[in-house]
């Protein structure tokens, strides 16, 4: 038996959402769900992020502001 990792998810309505390699021949697959800990997800969501995001935070047309922008939030008034 071949093992694939995959990334899901499940919505709200409990249904599991992969996306599979284009190889994978169609037809049932047996599936194994580890439920990561509350700081695992987390970290799971900000790759995810970060894999869905990258060619926009690549962009350097995206960097609208600079650290040297704006005021202090709890600055002099």
């Amino acid at each position: 038996m071949k093992a694939i990792e995959l990334i899901g998810d499940v919505d709200a309505e409990h249904r599991l959402r992969a996306q599979v390699p284009e190889d994978l021949p169609a037809g049932p697959v047996r599936l194994l769900v580890l439920v990561p800990e509350q700081d695992q997800a987390e970290g799971i969501w900000m790759r995810a992020i970060a894999s869905e995001w990258s060619e926009e935070l690549r962009d350097r047309r995206q960097d609208l502001y600079t650290l040297e922008d704006g005021q202090p939030l709890d600055g002099a008034r």
